[in-house]
């Protein structure tokens, strides 16, 4: 028999989920548990397949707006990106029973833009157009008070009204590196802009782009176990290819892997977007100790013990033996 090759698998931490992916995915476990079947979601509560279909088997019907919801008095759940202001109040006047998941992270965001709002400022926010997130954040403020950029060459073509009261925020899921150098451009050209008082980007995302930072260098390939449509998943990926990886590759599931893009390796990365669950990582482990005398090195930079509370309703489910 011959002895499988050796492969060191350098497993990035920290990684998977964060605070407020596990506080969405709580909202729904125990909204389900407590008022049954079925519960409503509107948009995939995160970024992940494989938590998605795992709520719909307990009984989450995930729709993309609130006319698909029939009239119910089960609870109606907001994704953990975020909504724009229309949706509560559409919620609202259909008297929906409402359970805000949006991360508290993204949900501070939506504070600044109101903040900024009221003294007059206008708001550029920094981030992907067409994510989830973004439409969320600029729904806060009526259409026009929010101006969208996503690179660094946008900042130039801004025509601001008032160029001496501007603000800007982020999308909490950017690239630090990226972002850094559009808030330096923003700066540049309007000296004057007003920024949040901490940084946009959560701690998540940058911790888990820190911890790729740290393995990227000393590896043949990096795996990110995560969506397509995950904006942070997509961000680890861009950061191992910018920290000079040879080949950066994110998957959502083991059984997605290209395994023409694995051969011969003797040292692989491997980490998570903040909406992958861990048993997803341990299924490349595993699929890749089929091919491989695996070694796994914990690669660590961070800890993280942040946790948010839920919403009132659930604090007595969540306080029972599950």
């Amino acid at each position: 028999m011959t002895a499988k090759p050796r492969l060191d698998i350098l497993l990035c931490a920290p990684r998977g989920f964060c605070a407020g992916v596990d506080r969405a995915i709580q909202i729904v476990e125990l909204a389900l548990r407590k008022y049954g079947a079925p519960v409503y979601v509107r948009h995939e509560i995160v970024h992940n397949r494989f938590v998605v279909d795992t709520l719909k088997q307990q009984g989450a019907i995930f729709v993309e707006e609130l006319d698909e919801i029939p009239d119910t008095a089960q609870p109606v759940i907001f994704s953990a990106h975020g909504v724009p202001k229309s949706v509560p109040l559409a919620a609202s006047e259909r008297r929906f029973f409402q359970l805000d998941a949006t991360c508290p992270l993204v949900t501070k965001v939506h504070r600044e833009a109101e903040i900024h709002h009221r003294k007059g400022r206008h708001v550029i926010l920094i981030g992907h157009a067409g994510h989830i997130e973004v439409i969320g954040t600029m729904g806060q403020l009526p259409d026009g008070a929010v101006t969208l950029i996503e690179t660094a060459a946008d900042v130039e073509r801004l025509t601001p009204a008032d160029p001496d009261n501007l603000a800007y925020t982020t999308q909490t899921t950017l690239s630090v590196d990226d972002t850094i150098g559009i808030v330096a451009a923003l700066r540049a050209r309007f000296p004057t802009i007003t920024g949040p008082h901490k940084e946009d980007i959560c701690y998540a995302t940058t911790n888990r782009q820190e911890a790729v930072k740290a393995v990227a260098g000393r590896v043949d390939a990096m795996i990110v176990v995560g969506a397509p449509n995950s904006s942070n998943s997509q961000r680890l990926r861009e950061v191992a290819e910018r920290e000079g990886c040879p080949r950066s590759v994110l998957v959502q599931r083991a059984e997605h892997l290209d395994w023409s893009l694995f051969s011969n390796l003797r040292t692989l990365g491997l980490t998570a977007g903040a909406s992958a669950p861990e048993v997803l990582v341990e299924d490349v482990v595993a699929a890749f100790a089929e091919r491989y005398d695996v070694r796994v090195e914990l690669v660590r930079t961070a800890e993280e013990t942040l946790t948010f509370n839920l919403p009132r309703e659930l604090r007595d489910v969540a306080r029972q033996p599950g």
